[in-house]
C-alpha cells in the first residue's frame, strides 16, 4: 500500500491532520485578468491645467474603476513625435490609442464642428460641452467616423491677448498680426481688420516674444502653460452677457480598433467614461482654470479691459458676416447649413442654466 496513504489512514485514526503531501493538491489559481495598455497621446504640456486636471483625473478615473485591468502610457507635449497636426491620424492609425486634439488643426476636414467655434456662440464650456455631444450624435453623426469618439468639449471664452498695444476697440485690431487657431477665428479676425496668423498652440510663446504676432486669441486657462501674462501686457475680454469671443472645439478619441477589442467588461467601464457627463466635465474643468489664470495676469500689474456696450455690439456685429459666409460654405458641401447652425444654437441655449 502506498506509504502515504498509510500514514494519512494512522493520522486519522489518532485524530491528527493528514500530512501535506497526502493531502489533496489545491485548485488552481486563477487565470490573470487581462491587462489593457493604452497610449495616451496630446500636444498639451505636462504643467498645464488641462493635462493635471482634465486627461490625467479622466485617465486615474478609467484605472480606478477598471481595477487596474486598463493602464495608460502617459504622453503630453507631443513625446511620441509628431506633430500637433497629425495627432488625429496617429489615433485613426494605431500609432497611438487614444488622443486629445483640435479637428481646426486640419482645416476643412471636419466641417461641421466648426460652427461651435463661430463667433459669441458659446455661453460657458460645460454647456457648449454638452451642446456639442448631442450634436454629433443628431446631425454630425459621421464627422469622426474613423474613430471611437470618447467626448468632445470647448474651452472656456476666448480673448485677446497683446504685447503692446491695447486693444479697446474693433478700430484697435487694424494692422494688426493676431494669432488664431482655426478657421472661423481666422475669418474673424480678418473681418476685424486685423492681419490673421494661423499656428498652433506651442508656437505662441516665440512668434509673441520675437513680435512674430502683436497679439494672441486663447482662452484664460492656457495662458500659464506658455507664459503669455508674462510675453503680453494687456487683455481684453468680453462680459458674460454677451458671449465669447469664440470657443475652439476638442476631441478626445480612441482607435477603433482597440476599442473594438477590448473584453465586454472593459468596454463598459471605458463607456462609463465617455459621452455626455464626461464631454461636460472636460469642459466645466478647463474653464474652471480661468479665474487662476487671469488672477497671475493681476499679479502683474497688467491691463484687462472688459467690453461692453457699444464697443462690444461692434464686435457681434461684425460676426454675422461670419455666420453667414460659414452656412453658405456647408450648404455648398451638400449640408443644411441654417440646420446645422440653428441645431448647434437651440443645443446650446437647451444645456445652458437660465
Amino acid at each position: 500500500m502506498n506509504p502515504f496513504k498509510l500514514l494519512a489512514a494512522a493520522a486519522l485514526t489518532l485524530g491528527l491532520a493528514a500530512p501535506a503531501a497526502a493531502q489533496q493538491a489545491p485548485a488552481a489559481a486563477p487565470a490573470q485578468a487581462p491587462q489593457v495598455t493604452l497610449k495616451f497621446h496630446t500636444f498639451m504640456a505636462p504643467q498645464s491645467n488641462v493635462w493635471r486636471n482634465m486627461h490625467v483625473a479622466w485617465m486615474e478615473k478609467v484605472e480606478r474603476e477598471s481595477a487596474g485591468r486598463i493602464k495608460f502610457e502617459r504622453y503630453p507635449a507631443m513625446q511620441l513625435g509628431g506633430t500637433p497636426q497629425q495627432l488625429f491620424d496617429q489615433v485613426k492609425d494605431g500609432v497611438v490609442d487614444v488622443v486629445w486634439t483640435l479637428p481646426g488643426n486640419t482645416p476643412g476636414r471636419f466641417p461641421r464642428v466648426e460652427v461651435f467655434e463661430l463667433p459669441f456662440m458659446m455661453t460657458n464650456a460645460e454647456a457648449t460641452s454638452k451642446a456639442y455631444w448631442e450634436y454629433l450624435q443628431t446631425v454630425a453623426k459621421d464627422e469622426f467616423k474613423d474613430v471611437h469618439v470618447l467626448a468632445v468639449n470647448v474651452h472656456g471664452p476666448g480673448m485677446f491677448h497683446s504685447r503692446d498695444k491695447q486693444i479697446r476697440n474693433v478700430a484697435d485690431l487694424r494692422g494688426m498680426k493676431v494669432r488664431g487657431p482655426t478657421r472661423p477665428v481666422t475669418r474673424l479676425l480678418a473681418s476685424l481688420g486685423a492681419s490673421p496668423v494661423g499656428m498652433p498652440l506651442p508656437q505662441i510663446p516665440d512668434a509673441l516674444s520675437k513680435g512674430v504676432v502683436d497679439a494672441v486669441v486663447i482662452p484664460w486657462e492656457v495662458v500659464p502653460s506658455i507664459k503669455v501674462e508674462e510675453l503680453s501686457k494687456f487683455h481684453t475680454e468680453f462680459p458674460a452677457s454677451t458671449g465669447a469671443l469664440y470657443t475652439t472645439t476638442f476631441v478626445m478619441a480612441m482607435n477603433k480598433a482597440k476599442y473594438d477589442g477590448l473584453p465586454a467588461d472593459l468596454k463598459r467601464v471605458i463607456d462609463a467614461n465617455s459621452g455626455l457627463e464626461t464631454s461636460g466635465f472636460l469642459g466645466r474643468t478647463q474653464q474652471s482654470g480661468d479665474p487662476v489664470a487671469r488672477k497671475l495676469a493681476e499679479d502683474r500689474k497688467n491691463t484687462i479691459v472688459t467690453l461692453a456696450g457699444t464697443d462690444a455690439e461692434a464686435f457681434r456685429k461684425a460676426a454675422d458676416a461670419v455666420d453667414d459666409e460659414w452656412i453658405k460654405e456647408m450648404n455648398g458641401k451638400g449640408f443644411n447649413g441654417k440646420q446645422l447652425f440653428d441645431t448647434a444654437r437651440s443645443l446650446i441655449e437647451k444645456h445652458t442654466p437660465k
